[in-house]
């Protein structure tokens, strides 16, 4: 069955050169973006509850950009001011861009990983004296904590946000051919707002193994999947499946 309309459960790019609107032009398809799950800040009350001082630590890890922006919200909620000796570990290249943000990138200590949370554990253990901080949400993946813990460093995770289900009930009547996922929490939002949800011709496209790990619990059937060797991205995979049922 061709496929004429695709929902993409995440906020529309900001930028022009897209590869989802190069999709769109190529194949004829409507794209439509809306997140299914967003992102609610812990307030500095709630962070001080799970004890925790932002004076005692020396290194800082940054898993994603809302680490970025909830660790500099909370001290600044706290009024605590960020030392310039203050390290920085970042999981990649992008993360560490956008920490310029809130700091001047050239006097401070950053360190940048390949991807994966695992390739910063040698950047890590170089620093084995450091209090580490982890300014995280309450959906932490299994290999942070267990790359961490392996490492045997003084660390500890803080709940700065937390990750909260959409509302979708706009949706209730809107009927698209593909819908793709990026992380288990997508999948339950789309079952907490559409409990009576029927897959019938609907195809699923997930990214990630524990977003199809979630969608298959859910008797989910997945027509797309990234990444993937052919596949590293969505889009990739989005355009090899296309090419094939939009012949």
């Amino acid at each position: 069955m061709k496929v004429k309309s695709i929902l993409v459960s995440q906020p529309e790019p900001k930028v022009e050169n897209s590869p989802y609107f190069d999709l769109q032009q190529k194949y004829k398809v409507k794209i439509d973006f809306r997140p299914f799950i967003h992102v609610e800040g812990v307030n500095a009350k709630e962070v001080r509850q799970q004890k925790i001082d932002l004076n005692n630590y020396t290194s800082i890890i940054l898993t994603s950009k809302n680490s970025v922006d909830h660790y500099f919200r909370v001290a600044e909620e706290m009024r605590f001011k960020v030392p310039e000796t203050m390290k920085y570990f970042c999981q990649s290249e992008a993360i560490a861009y956008y920490l310029q943000k809130y700091v001047v990138y050239r006097k401070r200590k950053i360190y940048v990983g390949q991807k994966d949370f695992a390739d910063m554990a040698p950047l890590i253990k170089k620093f084995k004296e450091d209090k580490f901080l982890l300014p995280a949400s309450d959906k932490l993946n299994d290999d942070v904590p267990q790359t961490l813990n392996d490492l045997a460093v003084n660390w500890k995770q803080g709940i700065f946000f937390r990750t909260a289900m959409s509302d979708l009930s706009d949706l209730k009547d809107v009927k698209y051919d593909v819908l793709c996922f990026f992380s288990p929490t997508g999948i339950n939002s789309l079952f907490k707002n559409f409990p009576d949800f029927v897959q019938g011709e609907t195809r699923i496209g997930v990214f990630g193994s524990t977003t199809k790990k979630e969608a298959e619990e859910h008797g989910l059937r997945i027509d797309i999947m990234a990444p993937s060797a052919e596949a590293p991205s969505m889009t990739m995979a989005i355009d090899k499946y296309l090419a094939k049922v939009n012949k």
